[in-house]
């Protein structure tokens, strides 16, 4: 984690794309970076490394949800269906599920990491030789072509972790939809982060050994390395607040100094104190995430939780109404 992971080349299309998005983002009157481009190889790695810090309760509280109430969450499943996750990474969480999926017909891991994805894969295939890991390279925030083979098969969608909170309400909202149409889609196993302390939320995304700062600066050492830009990593500062109007963290990278970066073969100016808001986490209650779901099509069955209620994965089925 400390050290830098080599990586394989970019394609041009996806170096285009990485500029023009950055470009976008950062010419704007409030500066931004999309944070899908956060996770390359290493800052996949990097992510992986923040879910077992002290600080950040999400990952280890969520994976007790799912050991408590894996069953049930299987049974969702039908006999031979498929489970198809969003935003898969590593799968560690998700073995929990297939370890009481015995009947699964196949597994769907969908990242935008493609390596990272391909690699996480070929493990899966060791541990479950007798399930079909059928691995799709997409971003997940948009229409994802799903395997032909999978075209008549039941699926239950899978999308821990609480990323849904990651992404702004249209995106959120358009997310759910999407998989509501989906065809014989059965149920939606969703993890999301609840309300709660102010300092337990702070301190989740800005640990004291400074692992998630290193991660979203990998954003910038990113566009150096593969777009050609030449931002000083040491002339931004992470920075991690809470939004209560909004209920969300917002991470943001704070020019330490009046400066230029060239990308793209443009100049972008920062003014000291300037910020790019790179991520946002926003936090959910019950009514919240029922009115989420129902703006989709979706209604909340049932809502497992942590004895403290600090976290919830909830079981989403489909409106009939909708």
């Amino acid at each position: 984690m400390d050290g830098t992971l080599q990586l394989p080349a970019t394609s041009p299309s996806d170096t285009d794309a990485l500029i023009a998005d950055a470009l976008a983002g950062l010419t704007q009157p409030e500066k931004s970076l999309s944070p899908k481009w956060l996770y390359d190889h290493r800052g996949s790695a990097l992510f992986e490394q923040i879910t077992t810090l002290p600080e950040y309760y999400p990952t280890r509280t969520e994976a007790g949800i799912l050991r408590d109430n894996a069953a049930a969450l299987a049974a969702l499943v039908p006999q031979g269906g498929a489970l198809v996750e969003l935003g898969s990474g590593a799968s560690v969480k998700t073995r929990t599920v297939l370890d009481a999926g015995a009947h699964f017909g196949a597994y769907v891991p969908i990242d935008i990491s493609r390596d990272f994805l391909f690699e996480t894969s070929d493990d899966l295939r060791l541990r479950y030789p007798t399930l079909d890991i059928l691995p799709v390279v997409a971003d997940f925030t948009r229409p994802v072509d799903l395997p032909t083979s999978l075209e008549q098969t039941a699926k239950v969608a899978f999308f821990p972790g609480s990323t849904i909170g990651n992404l702004v309400p249209e995106r959120a909202q358009a997310l759910l939809a999407g998989v509501r149409a989906w065809t014989d889609t059965r149920a939606f196993i969703l993890g999301v982060d609840l309300v709660k302390d102010t300092r337990d939320l702070v301190a989740a995304y800005d640990d004291a050994q400074g692992v998630t700062a290193t991660f979203i600066t990998n954003i910038l050492e990113r566009l150096n390395r593969e777009a050609g830009a030449d931002f000083d990593l040491d002339a931004f500062a992470y920075r991690a607040s809470w939004d209560p109007d909004l209920a969300r963290i917002d991470m943001h990278l704070v020019s330490r100094r009046a400066q230029s970066v060239s990308l793209g073969g443009q100049v972008v100016a920062f003014a000291a104190g300037e910020p790019i808001h790179i991520s946002a986490a926003r936090k959910y209650t019950a009514d919240s995430l029922a009115t989420m779901a129902a703006q989709a099509g979706w209604s909340v069955a049932t809502r497992f939780t942590d004895g403290q209620e600090r976290f919830a994965v909830a079981v989403l089925t489909p409106d009939p109404a909708a």
